[in-house]
Order: structure tokens, then C-alpha cells, then sequence
């Protein structure tokens, strides 16, 4: 069966000149093998990595100027990354509209992650042939533009003292020091106590049952710390 273009086309916000690029785009290289037809999306797909990378870049040096070359970094490559671009691929449906030979379609290659990943990826590339970078760019943006903020917020979360010294530079504000003041417990099962402090202040204190973890521990409360200043201060 083929895919109904016109149901993707509605889900894109996009009509192709060239229908043909987009069905290159859905097409596995087990479809093209089984049915010896012209042509797959392995060639779409490494088009689409570029302008997918250079369209993520963009956003990101345009949506946060206070953050290094390291931070966008690590963004860019969160953002684009096979789980974020299977999961919004999959939050678009598309699936349904691949072209699978029957092995692929036998063990569900509806829904691995690689294939939906990189069916993005050629579909990306395809509107990028048919409209051109004007029309690609809102339309990467819009379907992952969600996932930028969601990667911002949990490489916060998942590493404060990151995050911590990437929002005080943000503010111009000097790196934070981290000073033990206690520690308590058997040899066995040691409890740490730390404070993050900026320019001699404490801005947090934390716990935890190793230093490292203490020092996250302390450095999450001063996230807390500066996110309260913030909303009293807005």
C-alpha cells in the first residue's frame, strides 16, 4: 500500500512541487531491494543530517546568546540525536507512511528507533530540494523545537553544577566554589555536607553520601536560589 501523501502533507504543513522526493524519502532500502524500484532514502538522509544540524545550530545560537560553544554543543547533539528524532517522528505518525520491504515489516520496522530517526532526517532533506532552506527551517523548528527546551531543562536537572556554572556565566557572575562544612556516619556509610558559594555567599547547601553527590546536592539549591530571585524579581 502506499502512503497517503496528502494525510503527511496536512501533518507537514507542506505541499511537495516534486512528490517524488518525498516518496524517496519514506522509501527503506529493503522496499527498493524486494521491488526493484529507483531509489531510497539513505542518500535523503545524509542531506537531511546537514540541514537538520545546521537549522538546530541556528535556533539554538539565536534562542540562548548567553550560552558557550560547549553548551550549544552538547544541546545540538541532544536535539538531534536518534531517540529525540525517533520520539518526534513518532509523535507525527510517520510510521504509517513508510515504505517497508516484508522483512522489515515482519519485525516491526514501523517502529525502530534507526528507521524512523533517519526517515526524518530524508524528509527533512526532501522539502529542503523542493522549497528550499526558507521552507525547512520553521518546519525543523516546529516539530523540535519542544525538544530543545525539554533537552535544556533535563541537562539542568540531570547535572546541576552544570547547569549552575552555565547560568552564573549567563549573568556574568563569578563560577561558584564548593566548601565542605560537615560530614557524619560510620567510615562505611559517610554523609557529606556542602555550600555552593558565589563570591563568598552561600547561595546553596546539600548532602549527600559522596562528595560529588553533596556538591550536586548544594548546587541544585542554588538553581532553586537564583530561580526564586528571579520570579520575586522578574
Amino acid at each position: 500500500m502506499e502512503p497517503d501523501l496528502n494525510e503527511l502533507e496536512q501533518t507537514l504543513n507542506y505541499a511537495f512541487r516534486d512528490r517524488s522526493l518525498a516518496v524517496r524519502a519514506l522509501t527503506h532500502p529493503s522496499y527498493e531491494h524486494e521491488r526493484a524500484c529507483s531509489g531510497n532514502y539513505q542518500r535523503l538522509e545524509f542531506l537531511g543530517d546537514a540541514v537538520l544540524g545546521m537549522a538546530v545550530a541556528e535556533e539554538l545560537y539565536q534562542k540562548y546568546p548567553e550560552y558557550d560553544e560547549g553548551v550549544l554543543s552538547r544541546l545540538r547533539s541532544q536535539v538531534a540525536n536518534q531517540d529525540t528524532l525517533a520520539e518526534t517522528a513518532r509523535g507525527m505518525g510517520l510510521g504509517k507512511y513508510l515504505r517497508l520491504g516484508k522483512g522489515e515489516e515482519l519485525s516491526a520496522g514501523r517502529e525502530k528507533d534507526s528507521i524512523l530517526a533517519d526517515t526524518l532526517e530524508a524528509l527533512f532533506a526532501a522539502v529542503y530540494l523542493d522549497g528550499g532552506l526558507d521552507r525547512v527551517r520553521p518546519l525543523i523548528i516546529r516539530f523540535l523545537g519542544k525538544a530543545m527546551e525539554l533537552r535544556e531543562a533535563r541537562m539542568i536537572v540531570n547535572d546541576p553544577k552544570s547547569g549552575l556554572q552555565e547560568l552564573l556565566s549567563s549573568r556574568r557572575l563569578s563560577s561558584p566554589v564548593y566548601r565542605m562544612v560537615g560530614e557524619s556516619g560510620p567510615p562505611h556509610d559517610r554523609v557529606f555536607i556542602f555550600q555552593a558559594l558565589v563570591d563568598g555567599v552561600v547561595v546553596g547547601e546539600g548532602e549527600g553520601r559522596s562528595k560529588k553527590a553533596a556538591q550536586q546536592a548544594a548546587a541544585a539549591r542554588a538553581l532553586d536560589h537564583f530561580s526564586d530571585l528571579t520570579e520575586s524579581n522578574p
